[in-house]
């Protein structure tokens, strides 16, 4: 089988050799496509490709049509929305994502900008501790559990809110010391803090909006690394409006940056890029459990991560 390694943005030196050696070692054939500037360079070079890892690269119909030997994609993270699913199962394309090898660098990136908005950017005025601070999650998969459990170190009183977790589920996950919200509103009711955890579906866009925002304290932080479309920007902005205090930090640069940038310079951050899993570590970790899922499936047909129908 060829396996091409398709990556806008590449994948460190050592994560692309362990891929490799995965790949080579169980007798397929490893190719790859780095730093493309043209969606039509990625048409050429899927035409006769059997799998596919990717990272947030734009997997579209097209892209897919394109390759009428593909059987499966791996993108190496957690978010998937990147790739068009209908198309891939109209083309009988397993599309699988690697859940967990990313979670802990996201995690530690929450605390650091929860840290970072908390001490008012590092600027030399006097601000506030994150012990005894109540945090809220919205979601509660690898990251959110990652956070819950830094958060403890801090002293942080944690609840947490599943769409799609049972309470039941929520009260099971004892090791995590997190209080069970049972509505969304009980969670942005009982925090200081909400940070954002969900995967962008049709029934999550736009889910935070002005009537939860108005929820939390006059004093509250958002945090965002999950996806912009999930924050009604509008909303958050009249919040922060109303409230002089109240701040916004984001690992997903919102479309109305540059007047987040302008009104609330000192209570709004947005990293230059997504950073969440931009360690040499979770790099690694995806990369290599992609290339390992891509084995597992052509080896016994292991589709324990799919993510279409």
């Amino acid at each position: 089988m060829k396996v091409l390694l398709a990556t806008n943005k590449p994948f460190a030196l050592p994560a692309v050799q362990g891929i490799q050696h995965i790949i080579e070692s169980a007798g397929h054939k490893f190719v790859k496509l780095e730093k493309y500037e043209e969606e039509s360079l990625l048409l050429d070079a899927v035409k006769d490709v059997d799998a596919l890892i990717i990272r947030s690269d734009i997997i579209s119909k097209e892209i897919i049509e394109a390759a009428p030997n593909l059987k499966i994609i791996v993108r190496a993270g957690a978010g998937y929305d990147n790739v068009d699913l209908d198309a891939a199962t109209s083309c009988g394309v397993c599309v699988m994502n690697t859940p967990g090898q990313n979670a802990n660098a996201v995690a530690e990136l929450v605390l650091g900008m929860m840290i970072y908005a908390q001490r008012n950017h590092f600027d030399g005025s006097v601000g506030r501790e994150l012990s005894r601070r109540r945090l809220g999650l919205y979601a509660f998969g690898n990251v959110a559990k990652m956070v819950a459990k830094i958060a403890r170190g801090f002293d942080m009183p944690v609840y947490a809110f599943s769409p799609t977790l049972t309470h039941d589920d929520l009260r099971k996950e004892g090791e995590y010391g997190v209080i069970t919200a049972y509505t969304n509103k009980e969670l942005f009711q009982n925090s200081d803090f909400v940070s954002l955890h969900m995967p962008l579906l049709e029934e999550t866009r736009y889910c935070v909006d002005y009537s939860l925002l108005s929820l939390m304290p006059q004093d509250g932080l958002l945090i965002n690394t999950a996806r912009k479309e999930l924050v009604m920007e509008d909303d958050l902005i009249r919040i922060m409006e109303e409230r002089p205090a109240f701040q916004y930090v984001t690992d997903v640069k919102p479309d109305k940056h540059e007047e987040f940038l302008e009104k609330f310079p000192k209570r709004y951050f947005a990293t230059p890029k997504k950073l969440g899993a931009q360690t040499t570590d979770a790099n690694k970790n995806a990369g290599l459990a992609a290339a390992n899922q891509i084995v597992a499936y052509f080896q016994n047909g292991d589709e324990r991560f799919r993510v279409n129908a």
